[in-house]
């Protein structure tokens, strides 16, 4: 499976996280579904000013890992937490690796889900930037890999507010 694969399969295979209170976007609590209802996505697709900086900064056993692919945004919805909290066994935070994720069963994505799924990609030194963002939850998605080895997605919730960047390390 190419990276670009990987990365399509995870980030579209994901869902949840705990909420914290955003000034725009939807509070769903816990909530999770397996249905797609895109009225929850409605308000990941406005302009905003807000944006997400990151970096990559992962390692394993004295390994350091490098981004292997595109850095996928998904909101945060009941629909995202399901899949996520499936895929990744947690809607907070995750280092599984890919083999880990492509095993574990969920349905195939919601053919309408993907358009709602933004990318982007790492710099040289694994910086990546989201910008123009409504205020709201998203789901960041990195797949890494070290020298040869292994890749592994890394799972990340954050929290966008207005007119402000939430700095992100993925370590």
């Amino acid at each position: 499976m190419t990276r670009l694969a990987l990365f399509a399969a995870a980030g579209l295979a994901l869902a949840g996280a705990a909420c914290a209170p955003t000034q725009t976007g939807p509070m769903y609590g816990g909530a999770m579904s397996r249905d797609f209802n895109a009225a929850d996505f409605a308000w990941s697709q406005q302009a905003g000013q807000s944006a997400i900086a990151g970096v990559v900064r992962y390692s394993d056993g004295g390994q350091a890992y490098r981004c292997a692919g595109s850095v996928g945004l998904n909101p945060v919805t009941p629909y995202t937490r399901h899949r996520f909290n499936t895929l990744y066994g947690s809607i907070e935070r995750a280092a599984v690796p890919a083999s880990v994720v492509r095993a574990r069963t969920v349905e195939a994505a919601d053919p309408d889900y993907p358009p709602y799924v933004r990318s982007t990609a790492c710099d040289a030194d694994g910086r990546f930037a989201f910008r123009g963002l409504p205020a709201g939850e998203w789901f960041v998605i990195a797949p890494v890999q070290p020298g040869g080895g292994e890749p592994v997605v890394l799972m990340r919730r954050v929290v966008t507010r207005s007119n402000g960047t939430a700095e992100l390390t993925l370590n």
